[in-house]
């Protein structure tokens, strides 16, 4: 008999949850032992899961935004009677629903770990919320180690509640030797890469300052930053005015959102990838990074450690002088370069959505065989 699984897809397109989704969904419409419903619009999930796939599920048409008082008054009435409902992420309806089990992925717990960067509102959203997902859901999942013991520390719940499974990457794609790599945003000569959001926890003014420094030994490179140039949320009124003051305006590329190609290309062409956060619930940049043959520099916090092992170089993200000194010693050391390089390869390849998904249906079905 097969177990029917209703997911919230309405996240499909989010910058840190998307990945997550767009990835694991096939494998999970693939497995014949599921009946598969999908909230969301059909409008945004054909185009990244396919129509063939989208064949075989049932699409429950649902525009409610996320976090929103109407997301609470409505998909309580979307939810069909089935043996497992799927939220991924932690906005999960607090009513009733017509489901068996609830599940519930909490990828990290930043907005209860770093609550002195929310407004008001959002804070009141974090401290209600979170810890209802968790108590509220028979099984929690999440993406490390780290993070269950931070979902721990701040919710109260079990660690036996929580299972831990780790995202994957697609090595394959970022590897792809027959993708041209004059992707048309790389910048010309050598550059440091981030990718990622620019919240607080990123640490992109950490960056920032580190870079200036390298600049000192190596004048003629540049860092690219990809992700959105606005909500910088950093007790910086003016970024214009702190990088002209740093005097490297003119070495900094803001790239925006860019599309897979061209980040892919990114990847490809970077003399170094530099991640210096506070604070992450898995990191999958850095991953991504390490399969496209790129060295890696890292922070020592969080999740990190975990997640890159000893391929990459670590520094203190409180310290852009250690920031910097990490990736002069990349820039400057060729052979440590091709080293990390090549363990990155080696990591990277240890990551895969497949396994990740294949995880996460074995919960699904052993929490159905309980019944």
């Amino acid at each position: 008999m097969k177990i029917s699984l209703v997911i919230d897809s309405r996240v499909i397109h989010g910058s840190d949850i998307g990945p997550y989704l767009q990835n694991l969904l096939p494998y999970v419409l693939k497995n014949p032992n599921f009946s598969v419903c999908l909230i969301g619009r059909k409008k945004e999930l054909e185009p990244i899961i396919g129509k063939n796939e989208m064949n075989k599920a049932v699409i429950i048409e649902c525009s409610a935004n996320i976090y929103s008082l109407s997301e609470q008054a409505v998909i309580p009435w979307k939810v069909p009677q089935c043996d497992i409902f799927w939220s991924p992420h932690y906005n999960i309806p607090l009513l009733p629903i017509r489901a068996i089990h609830r599940v519930v992925t909490v990828h990290d717990v930043y907005h209860l770990a770093y609550q002195h960067t929310l407004r008001r509102i959002e804070r009141m959203y974090a401290r209600t919320v979170i810890p209802l997902a968790v108590w509220l859901s028979k099984k929690v999942i999440t993406v490390s180690v780290f993070s269950k013991s931070e979902i721990v520390k701040y919710t109260g719940i079990g660690p036996e509640k929580i299972e831990v499974i780790h995202n994957g990457v697609d090595s394959a794609a970022f590897r792809d030797t027959k993708r041209k790599n004059d992707d048309g945003a790389s910048p010309s000569g050598s550059y440091l890469l981030y990718v990622g959001n620019v919240k607080p926890h990123k640490n992109v003014i950490g960056l920032i300052d580190a870079f200036a420094l390298v600049r000192k030994s190596f004048p003629d490179v540049k860092l690219v930053i990809v992700g959105k140039r606005d909500n910088f949320i950093h007790g910086i009124d003016n970024l214009d005015e702190y990088v002209t003051s740093l005097g490297i305006d003119r070495q900094i590329v803001f790239t925006g959102f860019v599309g897979d190609d061209e980040l892919y290309g990114l990847y490809k062409n970077a003399r170094v990838f530099v991640f210096p956060s506070f604070y992450e619930g898995f990191g999958l940049p850095p991953l991504e990074a390490m399969a496209s043959g790129v060295p890696v520099v890292v922070s020592r916090s969080a999740s990190l450690s975990e997640v890159c092992g000893d391929a990459a170089i670590y520094v203190d993200p409180h310290d852009p002088k250690d920031i910097a000194r990490g990736i002069i010693r990349v820039l400057r050391d060729g052979s440590l370069c091709n080293e990390l390089i090549d363990k990155g390869l080696v990591r990277a390849a240890s990551f895969s959505w497949k396994a990740s998904a294949e995880k996460h249906m074995k919960i699904f079905k052993e929490l159905c065989d309980t019944r």
